[in-house]
Parts: structure tokens; sequence; C-alpha cells
């Protein structure tokens, strides 16, 4: 959560830029000063300590001191540790677990419920009212993509995935309003993506992007899902930024199945796994 306020600094406006300056300062006092003291602190108007709260993601104050102080007091009880060439097979198994373990903690303290709550409802109008959902990203996370398009394809959600920067762009292109698209990048400075993200705002569709915070991506979107995650590239890293990427996901595809209701889904998802008996060894 801080890693992310302070790659979120130079996008905010002055005043709120003191605020994020006084949170990281001090994170425990933040989480516990009324917000009398916390705009004396800073310098900033009442509004202003609330507004910050919402520019990163937030229902409001009471919900950012929430996780604040949930991250600073029980903080994440693994550290990353790069594996080594020459590790042995036990050391890379605990680091990598390791590594991911500690990347999900860090992302369930830091995660924006209000930014998942905007993007489940948005992907629910679509699907309610028949528009377009497409899921675009490159290298790994075009993987990404596709997965969500098999997990929401399940749900009976027409959509479609696109790892290919040409088509990314031809298919932002045919897009209207009511459509929606989610953009998946981890460094969020991937230019088709930019480009695909640009093209589909200005054809007037709802654009969501999983990427990391601070980055040109992270503002090029409606809708900003912060997926923060340091890869070493200059040694073996396992991409622990992609399986948080599935994870949020997973989230978003679970959200959405419930709001679609269980009435609807189960008859679809119990005709469609007896299905696939057929296709198994007894």
């Amino acid at each position: 959560m801080l890693d992310r306020i302070k790659a979120s600094l130079p996008s905010l406006a002055p005043a709120e830029q003191r605020v994020g300056k006084l949170v990281l300062q001090d994170p425990r006092s933040f989480a516990s000063l009324p917000v009398s003291e916390l705009s004396e602190r800073a310098h900033v108007s009442k509004p202003t300590v609330v507004r910050f709260c919402r520019s990163m993601g937030y229902d409001g104050l009471s919900d950012f001191k929430l996780k604040l102080a949930g991250t600073v007091s029980e903080g994440v009880p693994f550290i990353h540790r790069s594996v080594d060439v020459d590790d042995k097979v036990g050391d890379v198994l605990v680091k990598v677990i390791d590594n991911t373990v500690a990347a999900f903690l860090k992302y369930r303290n830091d995660a924006s419920t209000h930014s998942i709550e905007r993007a489940v409802t948005a992907l629910l109008d679509t699907y309610q009212n028949r528009g377009r959902i497409e899921f675009f990203g490159a290298g790994n996370s075009g993987i990404v993509a596709q997965d969500a398009q098999h997990k929401f394809f399940r749900l009976g959600i027409n959509a479609i995935a696109y790892s290919d920067g040409h088509m990314q762009v031809m298919s932002a292109s045919l897009l209207r309003p009511g459509d929606c698209v989610v953009i998946i990048s981890n460094s969020g400075r991937t230019r088709d993506l930019m480009d695909a993200a640009d093209i589909a705002r200005k054809h007037g569709a709802m654009v969501i992007v999983i990427t990391a915070s601070g980055s040109p991506l992270a503002q090029a979107g409606h809708i900003h899902l912060a997926a923060d995650h340091p890869e070493g590239y200059d040694r073996y890293s396992p991409m622990t930024s992609r399986l948080m990427h599935l994870m949020v996901i997973d989230v978003l595809a679970t959200c959405l199945a419930l709001r679609i209701g269980g009435a609807q889904l189960q008859p679809l998802l119990k005709e469609m796994k007896n299905n696939l008996r057929s296709k198994r060894y007894a």
C-alpha cells in the first residue's frame, strides 16, 4: 500500500501530494489520528484528505485508514528473495512459494475494494446490456488475458482475448459505448496496450486496467486495479506478477458470478460439467 502511494504521488494534485507524504512519513499515526489533525499536519483542508483517499481508490478516509492499519500492523511474514544459480531444489521451492505468498498477502492488504467494486459493476452492466467484453495483454499478460476469457466464457459471458498488438488496435477501433475492455500489463508501459487503451476510450468504451501504480497505463483507464510487484530481470526470477494478475481476474470473475446469480449460472455449469464427463476416462 505504501509503495503504491509513493508511486502515485507524481500524478496527484499538489495538496493531495502533501497528504500522501504525510502517510509515508508516519503511517501508524495517520491511521489513528482524526481528520482535523491530519489536515492540520498536511496543511490542507479536511475535504482534501478525503479526496486523497478516494484518489487512491478507497471509499473514503475510514476505508483508507482501515487498510492502512492492517498494512502497518500485520505486515507480510515473508520477504522477497531472488533465486540464485547455485540454489538447491529445496531452496528454490521455498523462495518461489514464499515470494508468491508474500505478494498475495500484500495485495490482500493493499487492494482497493472500491476500485474492484467499480470494475465488477462495469462488467456486469456490459454483460446485462449485451455489450462486448474484451481482454488485452502482451507477452505473459497475454496469457492472463486468455485465462480471463476462459473464466468468463465458462460463466456464459461472450468475451474475447487478444495478445497481438495489431488485433488489439483493430478491435479497440470497433468498440462502442456500452462495451468494456480489460487491459493487463505488469509494466504499464507497453506501447501497443497504451494505443489500444486510448482508442477504446476515444470510442466511448469502458477501460479497466490491471497494472502497476504510477505507470502511464494506470492513468489511461477509467478504472485502475493496482497490481504492484517488483520483478528482477537481472537474474532468474519467477513471474509472480503474472500469478497476481491471475488472482485479480479470479476475484473479478467470482464477484461477477455472484452478481449474475446462482439461479442463472448453476444449471449452465452443471450441464457443462455433465457434457464434459464423456471426454474423460472412467
